[in-house]
């Protein structure tokens, strides 16, 4: 079986990154963070560039043509979250995709959704027009009041390590009274692509901060030659390459099977690639990583964030070990 990617996908993800370029370059991205995180005010999301995300298909992706939509799969999905994920756009993205066809506006981007498996943390909870409910077998959405955003229990602001990502922590979900169940909403599924897409942004940062590293190992130069001439360089650069390149085969290979396992190993192989290629890419920058003008620190607060969305480390690891002591059982049967 030929599992490399064919000429359409490719135009699609080249695409989606040239429309991202073009609609969120780096300094659109540089200035939503020092205007809104830099005072610790509360982060929205650019409603043009929603709706500009929701008119190129981002949202609409995988529903029928008939219905609307683009007709395509998820290994699709996975390859326009990969290079959502590099350009760290803001935004409940996964969420709003998953509430395409459930919610009404959420395919076209008029209306942005978050999503809930439980009580935990909502992201982008006071912007969002609609809370996508995952905390059961049926997807449920919950009631809005006009004018105040969705209707949550018990939520309260907390301190987010994301600048572009404000959180709450939502100790109660609505009462089934303050909800809607969605027809054809499952939840093991929603909660399952969920994880997988939040994989692919995790591995389009891992990939981001790889080129972030070589560049300036390239273009620094220290005792008269390029620092990427040291071998200590080198063996970083190269760590973070094999580790975005694992990531991505499992992302992809997860994104045709959907197996639980799969994409438990697929997020958690994502998590650490985005996390640690980040931390390597602060090192190859040296002090000036550490400075508010490298990108490289928003990378890393993103992937420590994502990485606690969905799936956990911790997570994922009980449940791939509890598929190897099920196999070793059927094999000993």
């Amino acid at each position: 079986m030929d599992f490399r990617l064919d000429d359409d996908q490719r135009a699609l993800q080249a695409g989606m990154r040239q429309l991202l370029e073009r609609s969120f370059p780096r300094e659109r991205l540089r200035e939503a963070v020092e205007v809104q995180g830099g005072k610790d005010a509360e982060a929205g999301v650019d409603r043009a560039l929603w709706r500009e995300l929701g008119d190129a298909g981002l949202f609409a992706l995988r529903l029928p043509e008939e219905d609307g939509g683009v007709g395509l799969g998820l290994p699709e999905a996975v390859l326009l979250f990969e290079e959502a994920g590099r350009a760290l756009v803001p935004g409940p993205l996964v969420a709003t995709h998953l509430a395409a066809g459930l919610v009404p506006g959420a395919a076209e981007g008029a209306r942005m959704v978050t999503a809930l498996a439980g009580p935990g943390m909502a992201e982008h909870l006071d912007a969002a027009d609609s809370v996508l409910l995952l905390d059961g077998a049926k997807a449920r959405v919950s009631a809005t009041d006009e004018g105040t955003g969705p209707r949550v229990l018990a939520a309260r602001p907390v301190q987010s390590v994301d600048p572009l990502t404000p959180l709450h922590e939502v100790h109660q979900l609505p009462p089934l009274s303050a909800t809607c169940l969605l027809p054809g909403g499952d939840g093991e599924r929603l909660r399952n692509e969920a994880a997988l897409l939040t994989a692919a942004q995790q591995l389009g940062s891992a990939l981001r901060t790889l080129d972030l590293a070589v560049l300036q190992a390239r273009s620094r130069r220290q005792f008269g030659r390029p620092i990427g001439a040291f071998q200590a360089v080198q063996h970083l650069c190269a760590r973070m390459l094999v580790r975005a390149e694992i990531a991505r085969s499992s992302v992809y290979a997860a994104s045709l099977t959907m197996a639980a396992c799969d994409v438990a190993g697929a997020k958690l192989l994502a998590d650490e690639a985005a996390v640690r290629n980040a931390r390597d890419c602060l090192q190859v920058h040296g002090g000036m990583g550490f400075t508010w003008d490298a990108d490289v620190h928003l990378h890393l607060k993103r992937a420590w964030l994502r990485r606690e969305q969905w799936r956990t480390p911790a997570v994922a690891e009980e449940e791939l070990a509890a598929e190897l002591l099920a196999g070793d059982a059927y094999g000993a049967a």
